[in-house]
């Protein structure tokens, strides 16, 4: 495959221009009487022509047959101007060869380029008789080595550098799409966490309402004032539902959460003649980061809302403690319970996914009649 250089044709077009002026000063200052007008016409335009083909290298599709087209036309145009140069020193040019060998077509390419005109210009100088006697011949080869040398070491050290700057333009590009990645799954990973919240929170808060209301419309005849406690309850559990959205929008806000006031608030609201909610709380939660805190709040909604709407529990204790590192929240109740098969659902399953997440774990235990626990512990 072809390499882009655009700096190297411009050096190349340097050059040429350089040869070129070099070799019109010669003509015109005598230096080269010999030379006819149709040599140095000859000489002009395959010049001219070698600079349209470093521009004409710039523009369309890069392939490796279109970089062999354009070598071989340099090939050519450098021989005509050899044959026709007014001053022998346009040999210099065929460094360039092996130069853009190297990045057009490889590394071999370009050293059997070079190794080629080394020999070709061994040969042309051993037809001299007695040429190694000759410093002029001698100093002409060894310049002309050295100066294969230094183009295809030029060469490989660009195209190393080309070669970096790809690699880091496909680095750049998969960090990219690195990004990209981890932006999506941090926002599947927020629509889960809301998901769970909506679950945890408001569904909580929506089952206590539509139990306070289904006990008020059960109670209405029979017994008013029942009816009219469960719809201050129903109330209740409306208001808290709306201070908790509100303190969603602080958490995003990074205000303060305590678990120990918000378990506090959560056992008020729901405790009532008919569901006794005790609880009892030690340790320091200022060691435990707000997340953990949260999560551990979320199952002690999911407990209880379970306990109250599912279990038919009368009495819940609820135990939160932070020691050693950890803490522990267990949600026990005297509800009927239920055996291990039963335990499905979509409360249960966001409790152990949001634990797990954070490297915690939920463990609940239950039997037919004889209430069940739910043990959650985040460190």
């Amino acid at each position: 495959m072809a390499v882009d250089t655009p700096p190297l044709r411009w050096v190349a077009s340097l050059i040429y221009g350089a040869v070129l002026l070099t070799g019109l000063y010669f003509v015109l200052a005598g230096l080269a009487p010999e030379a006819s007008r149709a040599s140095v016409a000859v000489f002009v335009v395959a010049l001219v022509l070698l600079l349209g083909v470093e521009q004409a290298d710039g523009r369309g599709p890069q392939s490796r047959m279109r970089a062999i087209v354009l070598l071989a036309v340099r090939m050519l145009l450098l021989e005509a101007v050899n044959a026709a140069d007014p001053g022998g020193f346009a040999r210099v040019l065929y460094v360039l060869v092996p130069f853009f060998a190297f990045f057009s077509l490889g590394r071999l390419a370009g050293l059997g380029l070079a190794v080629a005109y080394l020999a070709a210009a061994a040969v042309r100088a051993s037809a001299v008789p007695g040429w190694w006697d000759q410093p002029e011949i001698v100093s002409d080869l060894l310049m002309f080595f050295i100066g294969l040398v230094l183009a295809v070491s030029a060469a490989a050290v660009a195209a190393e550098q080309q070669r970096s700057r790809l690699r880091a333009e496909r680095l750049v590009s998969d960090l990219r799409l690195a990004q990209r990645r981890v932006a999506e799954l941090s926002a599947a990973d927020e629509r889960n966490r809301l998901a769970r919240d909506i679950h945890d929170s408001l569904g909580h808060h929506l089952t206590a309402i539509s139990v306070q209301l289904a006990k008020a419309a059960a109670f209405r005849e029979r017994d008013p004032a029942v009816a009219d406690r469960a719809v201050t309850d129903a109330h209740k559990a409306a208001g808290r539902a709306l201070r908790e959205v509100r303190e969603s929008v602080g958490a995003l806000r990074a205000e303060p959460f305590l678990l120990a006031a918000a378990l506090q608030s959560l056992a008020d609201g729901l405790d009532d003649a008919g569901f006794r909610i005790t609880l009892e709380i030690s340790g320091d939660e200022s060691a435990h980061d707000r997340t953990g805190l949260e999560a551990l709040y979320r199952v002690a909604q999911e407990a209880l809302t379970n306990a109250r709407r599912h279990a038919d529990a009368e009495r819940v204790s609820v135990m939160l403690r932070c020691a050693g590192g950890a803490a522990e929240l267990k949600v026990e109740d005297d509800g009927k319970g239920f055996t291990a098969d039963a335990a499905t659902g979509s409360g249960l399953r966001g409790m152990r996914e949001r634990l797990a997440a954070l490297g915690g774990s939920v463990r609940v235990e239950s039997s037919p009649g004889r209430g069940t626990r739910v043990i959650a512990v985040v460190r």
